[in-house]
């Protein structure tokens, strides 16, 4: 009985510290809305929309000048009744978001290009919002044949500064990933 009276305590500080902790994970967010194919020139792009909320401590860190790495991937496939779908294509593009002191400026990179804004939600804005991605060429599909496509965006815990690694590989708060958002696209050579 008087083990229970020391432990009692004890156990209640880890409940409510747990609970915090879930309560603080649920600020940060990543859900797809709505993704698509569309037929360009002698190829598909991929538009795609996804709703991103940031907890305090990610703002926090990107306004300190950490750079977060995310991963967009997207995967087209031919289903099969009695194997393993077969995988026409995977596309993986990163995304750099990051806040540069100097310049009181945030800075999205995707590839080689990159754009600069003035406040976080417009660059989250810009980062929720994906455009014309060339993902395959017309020669990859074929007419009439039916295909599944899939998309992912998630947060690169693996690339975070030395600093937040530990945290960002342990904490809920600093694992951002979307559903994965899959569909049955219409492809037209």
């Amino acid at each position: 009985m008087l083990c229970y009276r020391k432990t009692k305590p004890l156990l209640l500080i880890i409940f409510l510290t747990w609970f915090s902790t879930l309560v603080l994970a649920a600020n940060s967010s990543m859900l797809v809305k709505s993704a698509e194919l569309k037929a360009q020139d002698d190829g598909y792009v991929l538009n795609a929309d996804v709703d991103i909320k940031f907890s305090p401590a990610i703002e926090d860190a990107i306004s300190k000048g950490f750079e977060l790495n995310f991963i967009i991937e997207f995967q087209l496939a031919q289903p099969r009744k009695y194997w393993f779908d077969d995988e026409i294509v995977t596309v993986i593009q990163p995304v750099t978001l990051s806040y540069h002191a100097l310049s009181r400026q945030f800075l999205l990179m995707r590839g080689e290009q990159q754009k600069t804004f003035v406040r976080l939600d417009e660059a989250i804005d810009d980062l929720s919002s994906i455009s014309d991605l060339k993902v395959l060429a017309k020669s990859q599909v074929e007419k009439g044949e039916p295909y599944k496509a899939a998309f992912l965006m998630r947060l690169d815990a693996k690339k975070l500064p030395k600093s937040l690694r530990g945290e960002g590989l342990v904490s809920d708060e600093w694992a951002l990933s979307s559903q994965r958002f899959e569909w049955l696209p219409t492809l037209f050579k």
